[in-house]
């Protein structure tokens, strides 16, 4: 395995990747703290309705997905506050449009080729330097505006009332929000494909969570965790060939299984002993 490290290849890989798995964790943090944790994985659906209305038209894929991420999200958003539809009702309505426009626009061009495929399912091993440069560039300008925004973003997290109340521009955050989760997505897809796009989002969120901390430590945390599988899941991947997604995944949910154990452990340490006979906690002298 040592030896698959030292491949051009696998290096580009492993970089782009930790870019990726930053900003998406990052991003995560709030979508779970807000119980959003499926607006990710709807988002991703409708970049694959662009990325095949992309392959369609013979434009850029990542330019027509994020232009549909971006138009679905603030649609979403829309039907939620004027609508009246409920959250989960809205991000279902997102994920089966996207998937509709997606599977129409792939059946025009004569089914899935290989070029949808990589996009499905991600080809993180046959990224380029131009790739990796634009990947992490992207992951950049999502870092630093999350940074930015994290105030604003943990106020409107908790209660958007409360966010008004204390002067932050909630619909104007929500569309910022939107736009840099669709960025997200789009700078995904090379990673770990559309259908797995929510994973690197939502299991190193969930399971900085789980271990516990204050805000910051989450977020360094989750951070390590999706950097950690990325790079253990490529590493993985190029020594044993196996799909790069999919290894990243099921390492993250190892990490995820792990934190839980850990916990649980924790709690039962601050459990206190049942009393026993005469009042004595068991096991006393």
């Amino acid at each position: 395995m040592i030896e698959q490290l030292g491949h051009a290849f696998v290096q580009k890989a492993m970089l782009a990747g930790v870019c990726v798995g930053a900003s998406c964790a990052f991003l995560g943090v709030f979508l779970v703290m807000r119980r959003n944790a499926l607006f990710g994985d709807a988002v991703s659906h409708v970049a694959f309705g662009g990325v095949a209305v992309g392959l369609l038209a013979g434009v850029q894929p990542a330019w027509t997905a994020m232009c549909a991420a971006v138009i679905g999200g603030v649609g979403m958003q829309r039907l939620r506050r004027v609508g009246g539809v409920s959250g989960d009702a809205a991000v279902a309505i997102l994920l089966v449009g996207g998937l509709g426009v997606g599977v129409l626009a792939a059946s025009a061009t004569g089914g899935f080729g290989v070029d949808l495929y990589a996009f499905l399912f991600g080809s993180i091993l046959l990224v380029s330097t131009a790739d990796v440069a634009g990947i992490c560039a992207t992951a950049g300008v999502v870092v630093a505006a999350l940074y930015a925004l994290r105030r604003q973003l943990l106020h409107a997290a908790f209660s958007d009332e409360q966010a008004r109340v204390a002067g932050v521009r909630v619909d104007l955050l929500g569309y910022a929000f939107i736009v840099l989760t669709s960025a997200a997505v789009v700078m995904s897809m090379r990673v770990v494909g559309i259908l797995l796009v929510s994973a690197l989002i939502v299991l190193p969120s969930i399971t900085a969570i789980v271990l516990g901390g204050g805000f910051a430590r989450t977020v360094a945390t989750a951070v390590g965790v999706a950097s950690g599988s990325v790079v253990a899941g490529i590493a993985l991947a190029a020594a044993y060939n196996l799909a790069p997604s999919g290894a990243i995944v099921m390492v993250g949910i190892g990490a995820l299984l792990a934190a839980l154990a850990r916990s649980r452990q924790a709690r039962r340490r601050r459990r206190p002993a049942a009393p026993g006979p005469g009042g004595r906690p068991s096991g006393a002298p």
